[in-house]
């Protein structure tokens, strides 16, 4: 299959961590945007396509040739349907990076059925959200066939959010996803949030939380791990700054790009009087989204996969295997 990979919101934050990570892989970007002139800012030498999500043709030309697309262009309520589709028209696989729970709910209900028997890879939330709780709960999950509970647990030393995010966050509206009773619910947004502590690991220890954190790795946890409940968890630290975010989004700390963000992330998967642990810690969740999408790209398109259709990471990959591969500072897992 062909190794050049369309990045459609070529222009954006995140979009750009992507596009470094595919040429440092060896990967070829094609970028695509509905914009002319942020594309051309971008491009640099690179192929690129002026490409719109109400288009399709243009989304077409722009996904000719490639072996994937990965949809970096929010909000993605907007664009995941149309890039599906322009996918499937291509007989390529799709990857996107949404954080939105509503439109990763959408995605799974509206294409499970339709591409069960494909041999391409529809992967929504490939991200820091969506993939990173994902897979850390196939992992700890192991060889238990079900758990009575697993818990996300998310702590932030700071939040610069983009503009991508905080649009995101208008549209949910304080509406929180949550899974009890073995389904998804949709809370509305006047219900308040439970709060309580929880003691993180190292650099962050005892914290305030805010409880039915609406993440997408909810969503994906959902699709495939048996379990009666899904608890998801953030700090309080960070809420301050979504409140009052900084207008020029998250601030470079290095020659990468990267912020000086830390987030580190625990699951705890629960069987009776047993538990397991899984935990992640690394910097700036938005750069690592970039290799969590090009790492699940490359095995995609090599054909690394357990599974096709429309699926998660922790479905599509081995959990601990694609852990491992990623650039975080301290991963722990159970023993096999």
């Amino acid at each position: 299959m062909s190794q050049k990979v369309a990045v459609f919101g070529a222009y954006g934050h995140t979009a750009r961590f992507v596009t470094a990570e595919l040429a440092r892989r060896g990967l070829t970007p094609v970028l695509s945007g509905r914009d002319p002139g942020k594309l051309a800012a971008v491009a640099e030498g690179m192929e690129s396509h002026v490409a719109s999500a109400d288009e399709p043709a243009s989304l077409d030309r722009a996904l000719a040739g490639a072996g994937a697309v990965i949809n970096c262009a929010g909000p993605f309520g907007d664009t995941a349907p149309a890039l599906i589709e322009a996918a499937r028209r291509a007989g390529i696989h799709y990857l996107d990076v949404t954080g939105e729970t509503l439109v990763a709910i959408d995605t799974f209900d509206a294409h499970r059925d339709r591409f069960r028997d494909a041999d391409t890879v529809i992967a929504p939330a490939m991200a820091f959200y969506g993939a990173m709780g994902d897979l850390l709960a196939t992992a700890a999950m192991g060889d238990w066939p079900a758990a009575d509970e697993i818990a996300v647990a998310v702590a932030l030393d700071s939040w610069q959010p983009t503009r991508g995010t905080l649009l995101a966050g208008k549209r949910r509206a304080g509406r929180r996803v949550v899974f009890t009773d073995q389904r998804l619910r949709v809370l509305p947004g006047d219900e308040p949030a439970p709060t309580g502590a929880w003691t993180f690991g190292d650099p962050f220890g005892e914290q305030e939380v805010v409880g039915q954190f609406s993440t997408t790795d909810v969503v994906t946890i959902a699709q495939h791990l048996k379990t009666a409940r899904i608890d998801a968890f953030l700090n309080t630290t960070p809420l301050k700054d979504l409140s009052d975010p900084d207008p020029d989004g998250p601030r470079a700390a290095d020659v990468t790009g990267r912020s000086a963000q830390v987030f580190l992330v625990e699951v705890v998967v629960k069987r009776g009087a047993e538990q397991r642990r899984a935990t992640a810690r690394g910097r700036d969740i938005y750069a690592v989204t970039a290799p969590i999408v090009v790492e699940a790209t490359e095995r995609v398109l090599t054909g690394r996969t357990r599974a096709t259709g429309v699926v998660t990471a922790g479905e599509a990959f081995d959990a601990e295997d694609f852990l491992r591969a990623l650039p975080l500072e301290k991963l722990s897992l159970p023993p096999r």
